[in-house]
């Protein structure tokens, strides 16, 4: 089977690549469409099942489409299993702190923080709607932040949103495991605090893009945590791609891009 095109052809390279720690994976891409702004601002977040060997750069392409449609993108990248920190905890504090960095980014650049949202793919998906719950977080908590950037709303592209069931199904050979160190047996406080489906309901409003014949992130994962999330009160919209599987979702070639493009401009 050959490698989706995003992940074998360089992107247009970012504006600018901008550190939001100390680490060599806290950083983030950002674009700028032009204009004076300020712009509305999507906040990107890479999947591959949250594994050291998958960067931002597949993204990129992602990117540079929303940015010439007049999104501000923030693309981060975050330490992943395989990573010293990364994981549990370090993923989250990385694409937390990466986040709350717009507002240092915003007195340099014109971004507008009224108007943000997340979007993440498969396990960049999962992170984009904890993104959008961690204002539930409790203090003394792990992962709790006091005021975290207010979000207009999360968009999941196949993501990974229920992570009880991700590792029941043994996603990605069983990576859930490795990426909270242990099963929800064994660490149950942690998949309490990392997983959407445990946070819910978030707050804010949320959309999920999924492809039906999708055999990396099964379908029902969207599914089930869709009508959790209703069920519970939360504003969510789930968007069935009929014979997509998992990569169309960032592709902007695919017939089915222009249903992503819906969904980000339905939240800003």
């Amino acid at each position: 089977m050959s490698q989706p095109w995003m992940l074998e052809t360089p992107a247009p390279p970012a504006d600018l690549r901008i550190p939001y720690g100390d680490g060599p994976h806290q950083f983030g891409d950002l674009r700028l469409p032009p204009g004076e702004g300020p712009h509305p601002v999507v906040v990107v977040v890479h999947g591959g099942f949250w594994r050291a060997k998958y960067d931002l750069e597949h993204v990129g392409h992602l990117c540079a489409d929303l940015t010439q449609r007049g999104y501000a993108t923030w693309s981060l990248e975050y330490r992943r299993v395989g990573h010293p920190g990364g994981g549990w905890t370090g993923t989250f504090e990385d694409v937390a702190r990466g986040t709350d960095h717009l507002r240092s980014l915003s007195a340099r650049y014109p971004l507008n923080l009224e108007r943000v949202i997340t979007l993440g793919h498969s396990a960049g998906g999962h992170l984009a709607l904890w993104l959008a719950g961690r204002g539930r977080l409790k203090p003394g908590l792990p992962l709790y932040v006091e005021k975290p950037l207010e979000l207009r709303g999360a968009v999941s592209l196949a993501g990974v949103a229920d992570l009880e069931r991700a590792a029941a199904l043994r996603l990605g050979d069983g990576i859930v495991e490795s990426f909270l160190g242990g099963s929800p047996e064994q660490v149950p406080e942690r998949y309490a605090l990392a997983s959407p489906a445990a946070l819910l309901p978030l707050g804010v409003k949320q959309v999920l893009v999924h492809g039906t014949e999708d055999t990396t992130v099964p379908f029902s994962i969207s599914t089930g945590y869709h009508a959790r999330a209703s069920a519970l009160g939360d504003f969510v919209q789930l968007v069935s791609l009929p014979g997509a599987e998992h990569f169309e979702v960032i592709d902007p070639r695919a017939q089915e891009w222009p249903r992503v493009l819906e969904a980000v401009a339905s939240l800003l």
